[in-house]
């Protein structure tokens, strides 16, 4: 095998019929091993006006080994806390990624709390992934003038262990993608091509904290005071956004991202432009996550089905979710959790290359 791709192995879970809970789509899921093995499911599920819980389903396998099914077992975050909820009993806790974090012995879940204020970065932790307790939002000291507070923010995902920060110091990390105005792929896209890319306000960032942490005193893992930019736009199909996906999962090659860029399309119909939303693979050093070896010129997972076409939002892939498959003695397959048109969840297998193939610019340009 000379490079990365995805092959698609099933639409996964879509909404139950009549629930209420979800008669706007099952989405953006997170996934997790269990301490006994069994692998998690932690859905999105949207009820009417765009009411958002992050709910709980176990895995099923069929004979292969490939995730064939999915048993709902309940409800692991719904809008409680004042930063999750909006005026007129609306509210959301969405798009979940969770990591087992080894230094702090638990799970680690970031989602997206929405509301008046707009999108931000909550945490919660676990030590099943059946209980989860809140942290509360992260918070960002200032960088070189940039300030991420006040600012909406998503796709956040953290690092399984302590990693190298800025100087060297081992720290517990987070990825996250702020959306500074005019950095909305909805902005972007009134810029022809090629257009000046700002690199402190369309990058993906990795911020760190001390990895000193009381375990029982988890609101101390919530506010973070440095930062490094990793990834700006540099390809054509992630021409007016890229976001995080899944969290870092380590491999022989580095740290493995499987992340979001988004593109203009025409509809074949209308000729209207429309957004699409593809998937794309990173790799990090694992000596020093800062620097990219490896990112795709091209998708590696594109909307071409009609469940990723056709949907509430139409043209999205949208992963969130990785499984190493170690339970079948396979570490270098990778299965991917994803959102299909924000409206079901699919799943793709990844097989890591032989050796890193030539990619895209690791660097930003200074157009796209």
């Amino acid at each position: 095998m000379n490079g990365f791709a995805m092959r698609r192995l099933r639409v996964l879970m879509e909404p139950a019929p009549g629930d209420p809970m979800e008669v706007d789509g099952v989405l953006n899921p997170a996934v997790a091993r269990a301490p006994d093995g069994e692998l998690y499911l932690f859905p999105r599920l949207v009820a009417r006006n765009n009411y958002s819980r992050i709910g709980i389903a176990r895995v099923r396998f069929d004979d292969n080994g490939d995730p064939s099914s999915v048993e709902r077992v309940g409800i692991a975050l719904e809008p409680d806390a004042d930063y999750e909820r909006r005026p007129g009993g609306g509210g959301g806790c969405e798009d979940p990624r969770v990591t087992y974090v080894e230094p702090l012995q638990y799970y680690v879940m970031t989602y997206t709390a929405f509301s008046a204020a707009g999108p931000r970065i909550a945490l919660a932790v676990s030590e099943d992934l059946l209980g989860w307790r809140r942290i509360g939002l992260v918070t960002f000291t200032p960088y070189e003038g940039v300030d991420f507070d006040g600012i909406d923010d998503k796709d956040a995902s953290v690092f399984p262990v302590a990693i190298p920060n800025p100087s060297e110091r081992p720290e517990l990390a987070i990825l996250h993608r702020p959306l500074f105005p005019g950095s909305r792929p909805e902005e972007t896209a009134r810029h022809r091509s090629p257009r000046i890319v700002d690199p402190d306000q369309e990058s993906i960032w990795i911020s760190y904290r001390p990895m000193h942490i009381d375990p029982n005193d988890g609101r101390e893992i919530g506010r973070f005071t440095s930062h490094h930019r990793l990834a700006t736009p540099v390809s054509p199909w992630e021409r007016l956004k890229i976001g995080g996906g899944t969290p870092p999962v380590l491999t022989r090659h580095g740290w493995l991202i499987v992340y979001h860029g988004v593109s203009d399309v025409s509809d074949p119909e209308t000729g209207d432009s429309e957004l699409c939303y593809s998937a794309g693979v990173m790799i990090l050093s694992e000596d020093h996550p800062q620097k990219i070896l490896y990112r795709s010129a091209h998708p590696v997972l594109a909307p071409q089905t009609p469940q990723e076409r056709s949907g509430t939002i139409a043209n999205v892939v949208f992963p969130t979710g990785i499984d190493q498959r170690n339970d079948l003695g396979r570490p270098d397959r990778f299965d991917v959790y994803y959102g299909m048109a924000d409206s079901r969840i699919g799943v793709a297998r990844l097989d890591l290359p032989e050796i890193l193939p030539e990619g895209a610019p690791t660097e930003p340009l200074p157009t796209v």
